[in-house]
């Protein structure tokens, strides 16, 4: 194996802006309760410092993939990376909620930018052979963010104040932004075509993604239904006006008419909607329930995502020598049945048996994403790799969206307008139970997906 310099620096630029992203999601959610007694702002409003961030994000995923087919993805991931280190200092010196939200929401464009063109420029820069080790690579260093965010995000909020989290991303992103500029080279002259976007179905795509999670951040309100509900309408629209254009975001046909690329995309919608919540449950779990402080509840928390970083290049690599559907199969099996185990959970559920099940559910997830990106990106031709990675980290993102939400839901439902912490216990693990059950449900249709998306063939 021998790889260029080049070769090498667009490998550490994806894998930086990679780790970037994970790292502010997760320490942000650390400093949360920092930020609300800045600005004194009321629970719900403090949700969209983190809402906001995801709703861009999802929004502009799939618009700038198309985008980057048509003019280029390295000069879109320039852009991105700069928009997100500029919103990062603007967010360090947000003098409001408001303006920390707007920030934020800035951000998850810049996010998007980068995240939706990252892998493909790693699959356009290397040889087949080597894509789903690269892919590994840049997966581990999301689990990296994942991990090392809470407790770099802790110490930063406790000695430093939050808004240093945003000024070491400044930092990191300046210096990523310049060697992107450096060393990214420049993108091969596009074919001569119509380089639109027809934006009308794009309208339809990002209004019906803004109704449908504030409608979820209103339920259980008659207004909250009717948002969800008209957004789930307007995404419809969306989809048949993509159907019938001739310049459309999203190629419905590849959903219709390629099997491997629609049930990979599916499988990663599911284990996302279903594992994405664990964290957030869990860490208030081990605060309510079994007593532990923020620095122990995240000590324990940080095995999922080391099982993650640490074996997302093992299975990325493995699934360059055997098809990957039979890894992502037992990634996703290994899932389910973690998901149902916390089902089980109570006040004496021992410490030493969750770090066994976050361990197992981590090494599940390591062996079911690095695969399926793999099998994404291979089932589409070079033209398309970044539609297929916009749609991707469409899943991704709309997947956590999902996962949040049907969290709530139980939350809204069982605990009505009460703080977590005046609930009784038995109420609190009611809820928690019935929102793992769903999740190791939905999970059980992931298996389906996963098994039954075919063969991947295999570039020479």
């Amino acid at each position: 194996m021998h790889w260029t310099n080049k070769q090498v620096s667009i490998l550490a630029i994806v894998a930086i802006t990679s780790f970037m992203g994970t790292f502010l999601i997760s320490s942000v959610n650390i400093a949360l309760p920092a930020i609300e007694k800045s600005f004194g702002l009321d629970a719900v409003t403090l949700s969209w410092v983190v809402t906001s961030f995801l709703l861009s994000t999802a929004m502009f995923l799939l618009p700038v993939g198309r985008w980057g087919d048509l003019t280029g993805i390295r000069r879109l991931f320039k852009l991105g990376v700069a928009i997100f280190t500029l919103s990062s200092l603007l967010c360090g010196f947000a003098p409001s909620g408001f303006w920390l939200i707007l920030f934020r929401f800035v951000q998850g464009i810049g996010a998007a930018f980068t995240s939706t063109t990252g892998p493909a420029i790693l699959v356009s820069a290397f040889l087949p052979q080597y894509r789903g080790r690269v892919l590994g690579i840049s997966v581990s260093a999301v689990y990296l963010g994942l991990a090392f965010g809470p407790f770099a995000g802790g110490l930063l909020t406790q000695y430093l104040g939050w808004r240093s989290i945003f000024y070491i991303s400044t930092l990191l992103g300046t210096v990523t932004t310049l060697v992107a500029f450096l060393f990214l080279g420049k993108d091969d002259k596009p074919a001569n075509g119509n380089k639109s976007i027809d934006l009308k179905g794009t309208a339809f795509y990002m209004t019906g993604l803004v109704m449908l999670v504030y409608g979820s951040a209103r339920i259980p309100s008659l207004s909250g239904w009717l948002l969800m509900a008209g957004g789930m309408l307007a995404l419809v629209v969306f989809w048949a006006l993509e159907s019938r254009s001739a310049l459309p975001v999203i190629e419905t046909r590849l959903f219709t008419r390629n099997r491997l690329f629609a049930y990979s995309n599916l499988a990663a919608l599911i284990n996302y909607s279903a594992t994405f919540a664990i964290v957030f449950l869990l860490s208030l779990y081990l605060q309510k329930i079994q007593g532990l402080s923020p620095r122990d509840a995240g000590a324990i928390l940080v095995a999922q995502p080391i099982m993650m970083a640490l074996f997302s290049p093992v299975a990325g690599r493995l699934s360059d020598h055997i098809q990957p559907r039979w890894l992502t199969t037992l990634g996703m099996s290994m899932c389910t049945v973690g998901l149902a185990a916390f089902a089980f959970v109570s006040d004496t559920t021992p410490i030493g048996l969750l770090v066994a099940l976050l361990a197992w559910v981590g090494l599940g997830f390591a062996f079911f994403s690095s695969p399926n990106m793999n099998t994404i990106m291979s089932s589409v031709d070079k033209t398309r790799y970044g539609l297929a990675s916009g749609t991707a980290a469409t899943m991704r993102v709309i997947g956590q969206i999902t996962s949040m939400t049907i969290a709530t839901l139980f939350f809204a439902g069982l605990m009505g307008n009460q703080a977590i912490e005046t609930v009784s216990d038995d109420l609190f693990l009611r809820a928690i139970k019935w929102a793992f059950i769903s999740f190791s449900t939905l999970s059980v249709l992931g298996i389906y997906f996963s098994f039954n998306r075919g063969k991947m063939q295999r570039e020479e």
